[in-house]
């Protein structure tokens, strides 16, 4: 009873979230994490906070891009291979599809100040999206002083001392 305390999602339900998520997760993996967080944590109750924590810690910690496999792990947890390979593949799919668009209309049209004061009117709401991302989910994952010492410590050591991150991930377990 790996997700006691929470509802189980039909094939269908999960493919339509991840299908949605595909579409609309923006703000890299911080604002991808706080989408799947929202969503399946807080909203549709499909896993529990502690489930969350501990698939998005083990994750973080494997090489490779974390939000997706994240996702993929939590469609294997809701719907095992199957649900794993549709969370994983639809986490992908329809962003790449939205990339090559904007990619597209970028060397098309990047020139012409409308599309260009639209494209860089972007960059601040994904910034806002990935600062509250970040403040919510550290939030409830760092509970107490020596946890927000740690992750002060780490973001410092990174990006003032730009120490390698398996050195801060290191340093931290220890």
């Amino acid at each position: 009873a790996v997700r006691t305390g929470v509802t189980s999602p039909s094939f269908r339900e999960a493919f339509r979230f991840w299908l949605k998520l595909g579409f609309i997760s923006f703000g890299g993996p911080t604002g991808q994490i706080a989408i799947m967080h929202q969503d399946l944590v807080e909203k549709k109750r499909w896993i529990s906070e502690r489930r969350f924590l501990h698939a998005l810690n083990y994750c973080m910690v494997l090489p490779g891009p974390g939000a997706t496999q994240l996702a993929a792990y939590i469609g294997w947890l809701m719907h095992k291979t199957w649900g794993g390979v549709l969370a994983g593949s639809l986490f992908v799919l329809p962003s790449l599809a939205i990339l090559i668009a904007l990619s597209w209309i970028y060397l098309a049209f990047g020139n012409v100040p409308a599309v260009a004061a639209v494209l860089y009117g972007i960059k601040p709401a994904v910034t806002a999206i990935v600062v509250f991302a970040a403040w919510r989910i550290g939030s409830r994952a760092l509970r107490n002083g020596v946890l927000w010492s740690i992750s002060a410590a780490a973001f410092i050591a990174i990006f003032a001392f730009k120490v390698p991150f398996p050195a801060i991930v290191i340093a931290a377990g220890l």
